[in-house]
């Protein structure tokens, strides 16, 4: 089995600072397991129902924190990795992963689709604080725009080329995993979403003639209900099951986005996000949950005999 990186003797301390100096910015942190891009926390299957949890579970976006005593007392109990809820810190998060390692040598990464991407649009690749992950991928950091709620998306803006909104997380900077660090390679100002970028991000709006005919009822909150509880269930799959269980979820869910409920896209970042805090790889989330929602769809019945 593969073992977390090795953690320096001040590793924590290390750790403990950025961790510290992110939430300085106003971005809220949370733990993630040492050496993983796991969230630390308990899943809503093993919730105690104490402490901050008294009320009902509270998931790892309530629970991230700018708080430097919650910070300090949390990273002074392990060399814990950061998670960065991109939504809670105004943040939308563009993230360029590399192609899968079984690929064609010239197969462009997400990087390159990005650039393909700003040349048909006629605009520069945007300037901000970046961030190389492990893998070679890439994290491009934007102050998203008021009054305006992102979720994640997978693929939308081209293939390999993912988002982090609300609903979301990155693994911030100073973190490490067995492939290696999460680093800041260019230290600039964080730049405000470009509005090109931002009007392809932006959800279509449901066309009514796309609509199975049923009985009105309060779609949108159902949707998203539905899709925040099987999230849930993806991240809390038991060991040897995680794809299966994402496969069964995403179809759940698949009636929502043929209803015209909720964006395709919205639904697919936020399961693509689910199943890598599960541990499964980029490839296999994205291939299981576009095949779940086609069979969904293919299978839909229309709301009034669902």
């Amino acid at each position: 089995m593969t073992q977390p990186a090795p953690i320096r003797r001040d590793g924590r301390l290390q750790l403990l600072a950025d961790a510290l100096a992110l939430a300085a910015r106003g971005w809220p942190v949370f733990p993630l397991r040492c050496g993983s891009k796991a969230p630390a926390l308990h899943g809503q299957d093993r919730c105690p129902r104490t402490g901050a949890c008294g009320d009902g579970h509270v998931k790892w976006e309530q629970r991230a924190t700018t708080d430097p005593a919650v910070i300090v007392r949390c990273w002074n109990h392990k060399p814990y990795n950061i998670g960065l809820a991109t939504g809670p810190a105004g943040l939308i998060v563009i993230d360029l992963d590399m192609p899968k390692t079984n690929s064609s040598q010239d197969a462009p990464g997400g990087a390159d689709n990005l650039l393909a991407l700003c040349e048909r649009a006629g605009q520069p690749v945007p300037a901000t604080l970046t961030v190389r992950t492990p893998s070679g991928g890439t994290h491009l950091y934007f102050t998203a725009p008021d009054g305006i709620r992102l979720g994640n998306t997978a693929g939308k803006l081209a293939p390999l080329v993912d988002t982090r909104a609300h609903g979301g997380y990155v693994v911030a900077p100073g973190s490490t995993t067995p492939a290696g660090l999460y680093e800041i390679t260019d230290a600039l100002p964080v730049a405000e979403l470009p509005d090109w970028l931002l009007s392809l991000l932006q959800p279509p709006a449901p066309a009514p003639v796309r609509r199975l005919v049923g009985p009105a009822v309060s779609g949108t909150s159902a949707a998203r209900a539905a899709l925040d509880a099987e999230c849930d269930v993806v991240r809390a799959a038991p060991e040897g099951q995680a794809n299966n269980t994402l496969n069964r979820s995403a179809f759940k869910v698949g009636r929502f986005v043929a209803w015209g409920d909720i964006a395709r896209e919205e639904v697919e970042g936020a399961f693509q996000a689910a199943g890598e805090e599960r541990g499964l790889t980029v490839a296999e989330c994205r291939s299981t949950i576009r095949s779940a929602l086609d069979s969904s769809a293919r299978t839909v019945r229309a709301r009034d005999t669902a």
